[in-house]
């Protein structure tokens, strides 16, 4: 690389720029040309190495300070060798080499982690989802250790902090590459990355501070729930790491079909059987409501496929305190199928005697089939 080469200018920012400005674009161009993402590349490996150079100076405020007043010339008056900057590479490239080369973590193993969440599966009978009821339910998860309260130490002893990585989890090494020196960390291996030091670990848990326990949860189901909907239970997912929080447990509601009630949103539908006579003369009905049975009338010439819709009559809104849908009921007129002689004699007379006024659809419809065969002919 050039004596003079402008550092700004290799890292593609202003000489204006913020320290996260520069953060950000090494940490761009470092990607672009890290040699382990362009093998053999030497154009690339070139590039890295003014890249790592340029940063060296411009992250350091001194080395900063020297070089916006004074140039390269100034940095090498004060022995600024390029071949000797130490950077540390579990912070840069962390976010972009999740444990590549050895250099993916950028946050420290030791530090508190939250819990996994779980998710559950409840089947729920139909009436109990439209208008609420409590369930227990058993779950198994690594919940936090009674005996010793998460600390991983027998009752009546200590946690100490480990002497080899000082409690950061991390052990750090330095080492020479032909960009100059860089650090790595990896886990402690004397704590395994805790960052502590259990020399009498609890019985029950094994020095964990958590295990593998069923636990019985009691559930509040709210009424007007539905199908396929979450109820979200916070911190009953699986415990945290390194005094982290736990995670949550999300229920999933699979709704149970019912044998005479069908629900879209928090309105509700069924069929309901009528007679022929019903359905000409009107009658008073039996509807059934998820409530009980409401008597309705329905009028005379009610025809098949008809809507009866009861306001109010179906689920309850979630919470939405006393507001309910509705319940439309279709009417399904239902035609004799055995007829004795006297029987179907008494209805040609009464078909004969009603007249084409009396099937305004019937009369309609063939009217239509009869333009529709007169047009095709001409």
């Amino acid at each position: 690389m050039a004596e003079k080469k402008d550092y700004y200018e290799i890292l593609g920012v202003q000489r204006s720029a913020t320290e996260d400005d520069i953060k950000s674009a090494y940490r761009k161009k470092a990607k672009k040309y890290h040699p382990d993402l362009n093998p053999g590349d030497k154009d690339a490996e070139a590039h890295f190495k003014q890249i790592n150079e340029a940063y060296a100076v411009l992250s350091d405020p001194e080395k900063r300070s020297v070089y916006d007043r004074y140039g390269s010339d100034g940095l090498n008056a004060q022995g600024f060798d390029p071949s000797s900057f130490n950077i540390n590479f579990d912070d840069i490239l962390g976010s972009f080499f999740g444990g590549f080369g050895g250099f993916g973590r950028a946050a420290s193993p030791n530090a508190p982690q939250r819990g996994s969440d779980l998710r559950y599966r409840m089947r729920l009978d139909f009436m109990d989802a439209a208008f609420g009821t409590s369930r227990d339910i058993s779950v198994t998860k690594d919940d936090y250790c009674d005996a010793c309260e998460g600390t991983g130490a027998a009752p009546g002893t200590r946690v100490e902090t480990c002497p080899t990585c000082k409690g950061s989890g991390q052990v750090h090494e330095t080492r020479q590459t032909m960009i100059g020196q860089m650090m790595t960390s990896q886990p402690c291996y004397a704590c395994h990355g805790t960052g502590k030091k259990i020399d009498h670990p609890c019985s029950i848990c094994r020095g964990a501070g958590k295990y593998r326990q069923t636990k019985t949860l009691t559930v509040k189901i709210p009424a007007g729930i539905d199908h396929g909907e979450m109820l979200t239970l916070r911190g009953e997912g699986e415990a945290g790491e390194n005094g982290g929080p736990p995670g949550d447990l999300y229920i999933e509601i699979i709704l149970q079909p019912h044998q005479i009630f069908k629900r879209r949103g928090s309105d509700t539908f069924c069929e309901l059987p009528i007679t022929f006579a019903q359905a000409a003369l009107g009658a008073d009905i039996e509807v059934p409501t998820i409530d009980g049975a409401v008597t309705y009338s329905i009028p005379e010439g009610s025809q098949n496929g008809d809507q009866i819709k009861l306001r109010g009559k179906g689920i309850p809104r979630i919470n939405r305190s006393g507001q309910r849908g509705d319940h439309i009921c279709t009417l399904r007129i239902e035609v004799p199928r055995r007829l004795n002689e006297k029987q179907k004699q008494l209805l040609r007379d009464f078909d004969d005697s009603c007249g084409d006024p009396n099937y305004k659809e019937r009369v309609s419809f063939f009217e239509r089939i009869k333009n529709f065969i007169t047009n095709r002919e001409r």
